[in-house]
């Protein structure tokens, strides 16, 4: 039996419910929106680069295939000849090497020869070849050191005595004190000329003595750079 008031109750039900739905719906897309505007959406949008970003296809092409690592010693080598070029034959190789020896003959004739372009950094700049200049107009005892070492050596070779070692040995230690006194006096006249000729100079004394005293050691002809001046020339 159907009361009169349970109808009426069931369908203002329904009409609540039917009126809730799109509250419900309202909600959720609220959720939806929220979700959007937390910490993890914002972290998902990266910012311009200010370029555009190249398709998959342009990349692929732009970069090219990778070729595997080589397996073995041999499949090495044979890349490196790929892609150093075409094999030349034994005559252009013949002629580069030529070539190559000219080149630097030619260097080195220039750089004996004094030419600034050509030159070591040890022995670039004005003071540097004044220097240089001043070492090679005079005649020093360092020059008498390599020679002098080599013939004590080979008489205490050839003579192995014992009164002969005794000798030269006192011989050997007497020649290195020469020397360095001899080097000691070279660089100071050698500082003492460049700061009156390069008031400006900037180069410590130490580095132009000992400069100064390691190409006195050598002898004149095995000098390089090649000496520019004679012997007793004076050097303005």
């Amino acid at each position: 039996m159907k009361l009169l008031g349970r109808k009426s109750d069931d369908s203002e039900g329904s009409r609540d419910d039917g009126r809730a739905e799109p509250a419900a719906d309202n909600h959720h897309s609220a959720d939806h929106v929220q979700s959007d505007d937390t910490p993890a959406g914002r972290r998902a949008t990266t910012a311009p680069k200010g370029r555009p970003t190249p398709k998959r296809s342009e990349a692929s092409r732009r970069r090219g295939p990778v070729a595997p690592a080589p397996m073995t010693t041999a499949e090495a080598r044979r890349r490196r000849k790929e892609l150093g070029g075409p094999k030349l034959t034994r005559a252009e190789k013949k002629e580069q090497r030529a070539e190559r020896r000219t080149i630097m003959s030619e260097r080195r004739e220039r750089m004996m020869a004094g030419e600034a372009a050509y030159l070591l950094p040890r022995d670039q700049g004005p003071v540097r070849r004044y220097v240089r200049d001043v070492v090679d107009s005079r005649r020093n005892i360092l020059g008498l050191f390599m020679p002098s070492a080599l013939g004590l050596v080979f008489v205490m070779l050839a003579v192995p005595s014992v009164q002969v070692q005794q000798l030269l040995s006192p011989a050997m230690l007497v020649l290195v004190v020469v020397m360095v006194i001899d080097g000691f006096i070279l660089g100071r006249r050698v500082n003492r000329l460049a700061d009156e000729k390069f008031p400006d100079n900037t180069e410590s004394g130490w580095k132009l003595g000992f400069y100064a005293a390691s190409r006195a050691s050598q002898l004149r002809r095995m000098r390089a750079p090649r000496p520019q001046v004679e012997r007793g020339a004076a050097v303005v």
